[in-house]
Order: C-alpha cells, then sequence, then structure tokens
C-alpha cells in the first residue's frame, strides 16, 4: 500500500491537522517506511510463540482476599481538612 501526498492531503483535513504543502511529500515517505516496516513484521512467524507481557517472568505476589473492615478509620479521617460521625465534610455542590 503506497500513501502518496493527496492521501495525506486528506488524512490531515479528516483529522483537522494543519500541514503545509511543503510537509506534504515527506510525511507520505515517512507513512510509507512505516507501512513497509509493519509489512515485514507481518512476515514474520510467530505460531506457538506465546505472549510477552514482560520482559522479566515474575510471578505475581497475591495476598489472601480477606473482607475487612479497615481498621484505619481514625488515620483516614485524620487527613480530611472537616470530619463528622467517622465520614468526611465535603461542601454540597448540589442545590
Amino acid at each position: 500500500m503506497a500513501i502518496d501526498a493527496a492521501t495525506v492531503r486528506r488524512v490531515a483535513h479528516l483529522a483537522r491537522i494543519k500541514t503545509p504543502e511543503d510537509r506534504l511529500e515527506p510525511l507520505a515517505q515517512e507513512l510509507n517506511g512505516i507501512l513497509n516496516w509493519i509489512e515485514q513484521l507481518n512476515e514474520v512467524d510467530v505460531q506457538g510463540v506465546e505472549p510477552m507481557p514482560s520482559n522479566v517472568a515474575q510471578p505475581l505476589r497475591l495476598r489472601d482476599d480477606v473482607v475487612t473492615d479497615g481498621a484505619k478509620v481514625d488515620a483516614v479521617l485524620s487527613n480530611a481538612p472537616k470530619s463528622a460521625d467517622g465520614f468526611f465534610v465535603v461542601p454540597k455542590v448540589v442545590d
């Protein structure tokens, strides 16, 4: 797939990107280079290759999924400018 200056102009117009006329041809060449690189990637055989979420294999550290009350109400509310009855007090924003 080859991209020419007219295609770049149209895409720039659709994307609402102001592009000077003298930049259209260089942009077309850059986009063609990117598309060629993508075509090369599509030729790579990846059959049997597992997806790699990270370059370092690490097991996830999990904690027990238990329900707690937090037991830190006083510590959390100490950061609030105003509190009442164990809750944050915030200004009214809707009438």
